[in-house]
């Protein structure tokens, strides 16, 4: 065990966890933090997706060994931010969710997106939250959202 000291979304956090533990398990086991979600556990879903240091970054992948000092923002912090909080109302209103299970894996991915380019065309945001997979089949809504999100922004 080693002791590591994390700044999760704005607060910083001390636990004690084997170094090769991936940030997600650090999060949802350690840290409580449920809202980053395992869904495959090779990144290859997306479900996973925080943010260090503002990019989009899968937490399955990343052992909490090589965070060190970025900032993580999971989905229990991105509303504190401009962006973040006009993509989740626009989730809302957009009707997005079905069972959920992928939702803060999206939002973080349609965060990053948004902040790197505020004006996305419909091409690049089908290029960007295209890895990040939906059981539900919602990527019309998805899309929807981030477009409404992306004037709102603005």
């Amino acid at each position: 065990m080693t002791t590591f000291q994390l700044e999760v979304n704005g607060e910083r956090r001390t636990i004690a966890v084997d170094p090769s533990t991936p940030l997600l398990w650090v999060l949802r086991e350690g840290l409580q933090m449920t809202g980053t979600k395992y869904g495959c556990g090779i990144g290859a879903c997306g479900a996973c997706t925080v943010h260090l240091d503002g990019v989009a970054t899968r937490s399955c992948l990343v052992p909490i060994s090589l965070v060190g000092d970025r900032g993580v923002v999971t989905i229990e912090g991105i509303a504190k931010d401009a962006v973040g909080a006009a993509v989740q109302s626009s989730w809302i209103e957009t009707d997005v969710v079905q069972c959920g299970y992928c939702q803060s894996g999206q939002i973080m991915t349609a965060v990053a997106l948004l902040k790197a380019k505020p004006a996305p065309s419909a091409a690049e945001v089908e290029e960007s939250m295209g890895g990040t997979l939906c059981r539900c089949g919602t990527y019309v809504r998805i899309r929807a959202a981030v477009q409404r999100a992306s004037s709102r922004a603005k």
